[in-house]
């Protein structure tokens, strides 16, 4: 899955103290991909609420059912020393089988502890979710929540920007 070259930003403050939370293991990103369909959230960082998690997930399927298009959002505890371009784009090749092989999904990858977010758009929504829309997400909204330490907050508000740009069908 190739991925518009988006923005990898700092972080303003790591998840610290945040008590352990309902999550979905993270996949390795170079692992081999199944064609099972993808977990819409998969918290490994423990960001997200059970409540949280569960209205992303309903979200997402409800845009997928309506356009096909796939919104998938993972946080990690560590990024492996790896950078998060690449992880974003190992993860990325992991769903497209998945998803009938059509690059019309976005990830949004939350590494707090390497203090970096990454929103990797597949090449089928370029035009939907620029990279100028993707920066203006995580500065306007993911990174005002984080900086407060508010990280749920942060990716439930970003998914709903990045799913209201990537719900219309025009080019």
């Amino acid at each position: 899955m190739r991925h518009a070259p988006l923005l990898a930003l700092a972080l303003l403050a790591a998840c610290s103290g945040a008590a352990p939370k309902a999550a979905t293991k993270a996949p390795e990103p170079g692992a081999t991909a199944t064609p099972t369909p993808a977990p819409r959230v998969m918290d490994a960082a423990h960001l997200l609420t059970p409540e949280e998690i569960k209205t992303i997930t309903a979200k997402a399927a409800s845009l997928e059912q309506r356009t096909k298009r796939l919104f998938i959002v993972v946080t990690v505890t560590s990024l492996g020393g790896q950078d998060i371009s690449r992880y974003s784009e190992a993860l990325g090749n992991r769903f497209v089988p998945a998803h009938g092989g059509v690059n019309d999904g976005v990830l949004l990858v939350v590494a707090p502890n390497e203090r970096a977010v990454r929103i990797a758009v597949g090449s089928g929504l370029r035009k939907q979710l620029t990279d100028a829309e993707a920066k203006a997400i995580v500065e306007q909204t993911l990174l005002p929540s984080f900086k407060a330490k508010h990280f749920g907050e942060g990716i439930a508000k970003g998914s709903d920007r990045i799913m209201s740009e990537i719900s219309e069908t025009g080019a």
